[in-house]
């Protein structure tokens, strides 16, 4: 199903449905974040706000865009920072909504939704200066590999969303085109077990240009 549609229906069960990639991707952010803080950070996705209000205690200034009006209301009823601003946009348009540079751009279960991720990281060069971090956490392409989508239960069944596959080096060929190299990658596993297939893979990337 269409993206904005998808998550349109889906915003009124989001934070209710159990859902082990949304809750491992939360814990990947805050372990991979934690020790950062951030004068301007844009956050790609915010959803229905589940990072939203952490990363307002770890930077001046938020930017949080979402493409699903329904979403962004389901987030604006958490966080009433003054200091964080709400946006409805469509990250494959030109990105308008930017006011400023970032030193810190988040992108959470995002990217897969998006079939040209090249174009995205060549966005996120304009918006960010020399130094700026963008953190990445997407659902494992191990797990896509599988047949592994986002998708939920409605009384007319099961609804997917439409998803792209990107591969390990399709992520860090589209940061080092943009011009960013890798501080650092991970992987979260269900319960932490090593055994089984990892969840959610993170890239934490530094701007070098």
């Amino acid at each position: 199903m269409d993206v904005q549609q998808a998550y349109a229906q889906w915003a009124e069960q989001y934070d209710t449905n159990l859902n082990k990639t949304r809750d491992l991707e939360a814990i990947s952010l805050r372990k991979t974040l934690e020790h950062m803080n951030a004068v301007n950070c844009l956050e790609v996705g915010c959803g229905t706000g589940k990072n939203t209000q952490w990363l307002a205690g770890k930077t001046q200034h938020l930017t949080a865009v979402d493409l699903t009006e329904e979403m962004l209301e389901k987030a604006k009823e958490k966080v009433h920072a003054p200091h964080v601003a709400f946006v409805a946009a469509d990250i494959t348009q030109p990105w308008d909504f930017c006011t400023q540079t970032y030193d810190l751009v988040t992108f959470s279960l995002v990217l897969e939704h998006i079939e040209d991720i090249y174009t995205v990281f060549k966005k996120v060069a304009l918006t960010t200066d020399p130094g700026a971090l963008v953190y990445v956490g997407e659902l494992h392409p191990f797990r896509q590999y599988g047949g592994s989508k986002a998708r939920f239960e409605t009384e007319a069944g099961t609804t997917v969303v439409t998803c792209f596959t990107h591969h390990f080096s399709e992520f860090t060929g589209a940061a080092a085109e943009a011009g960013f190299g890798i501080e650092a990658v991970n992987e979260f596993f269900d319960d932490d077990d090593r055994s089984k297939v990892p969840r959610i893979l993170t890239f934490l990337f530094r701007k070098l240009l």
